[in-house]
This record gives structure tokens, C-alpha cells and sequence, in this order.
């Protein structure tokens, strides 16, 4: 399969030539076939504990610092600018204005760039176990909706969150006729709806990139293998981690505990019309693919080259007998049981289908 163009995309506007055309003494721009996209780094890019950067860094030998105005830290480029990875979190602002600053600068050429979009994330036991890799179908923002505090919701209400569009959970999304129900979506190309709440990546390159990664092998430690355990009864800890695929709820709030684990696989079901399910959960990726869709549409960039990875670090929910609260005092972030094999798992499975894009 020619993986380098998946779909048909329509780029609209000028072309970025005027950015990027080369002049007599003008130094070419560097045209990574591959960026890294991950979302925190704890300290330095090298050398100290890891976040999602370092193990791109370290391992591809990213040495190259360019500093990018407007970006919150550096870019890291290997020595032939054919891979390049930036860290661009927290949450859901940061990545957007982080990715059109790199976009704008006249020095990186992203029109034929692939992206690897990865971060560690929480995992429901109904769903997976720590350590599982999860190639996103969808991205939903669970923050875009109306609240009631749910010590004030009425009786019958599932949870405190509705529709921007609704009086009460059960109001229909905008009400007959949503011109964004997802079940209408045809093709198989990267789309987002009118709000940009749901976001739906690239089929053809999403069963691609989980094709070339579903059989490998993800390790799991003894504390992950207890922890796991403990949640009997749920149907995604009945076996160890595992490549998979799903959606990613992003919201800016870490949210915890057995009821907002009810309202996210809800809420997932509800925004995609019943076509989606929830695989992890995390915060960034509506700002870093509605940056990327922008970029796309000024043609400095390609969305439909865009794969999302998330690595499960925690569970969203305690464990029985335990409360939300004492199950968040346990696991804390940095810390997670599954915190090193999760940034593990995601360079491992990760990188197997950057490499396919370096060849």
C-alpha cells in the first residue's frame, strides 16, 4: 500500500511557495517526512525521568535544537531534518497555537510531512488495561457542552452534561436534520464537524497504521499485572495490554471516578451518533488536529497524514473497594504504575510505522 497520500484532499487558498521558494544563497527548508507530535516533557529533553519527548529524542538521535517564535519549547531535528518532534502541551490551547506557529515558520516545508500525534492517556477496565497502545478513530471534546453541577441535576438525569443544543440529556444534538450526525459522514478521509467538536482521522491510514502494529507484543510488569487484577469483572482487563484502536475523549479537566467513567463512554456515543467508542482518555488532541486542519486548509500541511497513538498510563476509574479519591492519591501523575511502560509502549509502537514513513 502506497502509504504516502491516503484520500483525496482539496488544498484551498494560495499555496505556501511565497514561504518556502528557494533563492540563490537562501538555505533550503528542512522537510521532515516524519513529526512527532507529543504534549508534555517533565524536565530537559534528554538526560533526566522522561515524558512523552524524551525517548523520541534520545533514541532517533534528535539532536538538532531549533527554536521556533510562539512554540513552548524547541523543535528536535535529526541531522538530515527527515524526522523532527516537538512538545507542544498542555491541554487543548497550547497544542493549537503551538503547531500553527511551527506551521507559519518559513523554515519547515510540512506540506508532505506524516504525523504521529502521541501521548500517554487514561483507560477505562471496560475498554483495556494499562500498557495497551490505542490507534484514535475519533476525537471528541468533552468540554464543549452545557454543565449542571451534579448535586443540582435533576433525579433523572444520567450525569450534569447536555448538548449546547439541549434542555435536558435527552434532546437530540442540535434537534432533526444535525447536519453533523456522524452516521451521514461519508468517505473515509480526515473530518471535522461544524463546531469541531468531533473529529474523525483518516480511515485508510488509521487501519494501515494498527495493520502494521496490531500483533506486537506489549510488555506488562508485575505491579501492572496486580493493579489490572484488581479490577475483575471488567471486560478489558481480562487479558494484558494489547494494540487496539478507539476513540480519545479530551477534555481540559483530569477528571476521575466510576461515574465520569458512565459519562465519557456516554458522551463518546452521543457526539459521534452512536459510530464511536471510547478507547482513552486525555486532553490535547482537538486543539492539535484543529490546527493541523487550518494548516491544511492555507496548504502548509496534509491532516490526512495525520495518525493519533495513545498508550494507556492509568485507569479512569478505582478499582472496587476503593474510592475516586483514594484510587487518585495512589496513582499520581509522573507516577502512574504504568507511566515508563506506557511512554514505552508508545515509542515502540510508535515508531514502527515511523520508520515505514522514513524509508
Amino acid at each position: 500500500m502506497n502509504f504516502r497520500h491516503y484520500g483525496t484532499f482539496c488544498f484551498c487558498g494560495l499555496l505556501f511557495f511565497h514561504s518556502i521558494g528557494i533563492s540563490h544563497g537562501q538555505t533550503p527548508p528542512i522537510r521532515p517526512r516524519a513529526v512527532i507530535v507529543s504534549y508534555f516533557e517533565i524536565g530537559a529533553d534528554t538526560g533526566d525521568r522522561p515524558g512523552e519527548l524524551q525517548f523520541w529524542v534520545e533514541r532517533d538521535h534528535l539532536d538538532r535544537v531549533i527554536e521556533v517564535p510562539g512554540m513552548s519549547r524547541a523543535v528536535r531535528a535529526n541531522a538530515s531534518g527527515t524526522e523532527i518532534a516537538v512538545a507542544v502541551g498542555p491541554g487543548n490551547i497550547n497544542p493549537a497555537v503551538n503547531l500553527m506557529a511551527l506551521g507559519a515558520d518559513p523554515r519547515f516545508d510540512l506540506r508532505e510531512s506524516h504525523w504521529l500525534l502521541n501521548g500517554i492517556a487514561g483507560i477505562s477496565p471496560q475498554d483495556g488495561t494499562i500498557g495497551a497502545a490505542v490507534w484514535t478513530d475519533f476525537v471528541i471534546n468533552g468540554d464543549l457542552a452545557k454543565e449542571i453541577d451534579p448535586r443540582e441535576k435533576p433525579y433523572a438525569w444520567p450525569d450534569g452534561f447536555l448538548s449546547l443544543d439541549g434542555e435536558s440529556p435527552a434532546d437530540p444534538k442540535g434537534g432533526a436534520g444535525w447536519e453533523d450526525d456522524v452516521r451521514q459522514w461519508s468517505g473515509r478521509e480526515a473530518r471535522a464537524n461544524r463546531r469541531g467538536n468531533v473529529i474523525r482521522l483518516n480511515a485508510d491510514l488509521l487501519r494501515w497504521g494498527y495493520g502494521l502494529t496490531r500483533e506486537m507484543q506489549l510488555p506488562e510488569s508485575a505491579p501492572m499485572r496486580a493493579l489490572r487484577l484488581r479490577y475483575g469483572g471488567f471486560a478489558g482487563t481480562k487479558r494484558g495490554p494489547q494494540v487496539q484502536t478507539g476513540a480519545n475523549l479530551a477534555t481540559e479537566i483530569f477528571w476521575h471516578g466510576r461515574l465520569m467513567d458512565a459519562w465519557a463512554h456516554r458522551w463518546v456515543q452521543f457526539e459521534t451518533d452512536g459510530v464511536a467508542h471510547l478507547g482513552t482518555t486525555a486532553m490535547n488532541d482537538t486543539g492539535a488536529l484543529l490546527a493541523l486542519h487550518a494548516l491544511s486548509l492555507q496548504g502548509k500541511a496534509d491532516w490526512n497524514r495525520v495518525l493519533l497513538l495513545r498508550t494507556a498510563s492509568n485507569f479512569d476509574m478505582p478499582p472496587p473497594g476503593m474510592t475516586a479519591a483514594e484510587s487518585l492519591a495512589e496513582e499520581r501523575h509522573g507516577a502512574y504504575t504504568a507511566y515508563l511502560p506506557s511512554l514505552e509502549a508508545a515509542y515502540a509502537v510508535g515508531h514502527r510505522v515511523v520508520e515505514a514513513w522514513l524509508k
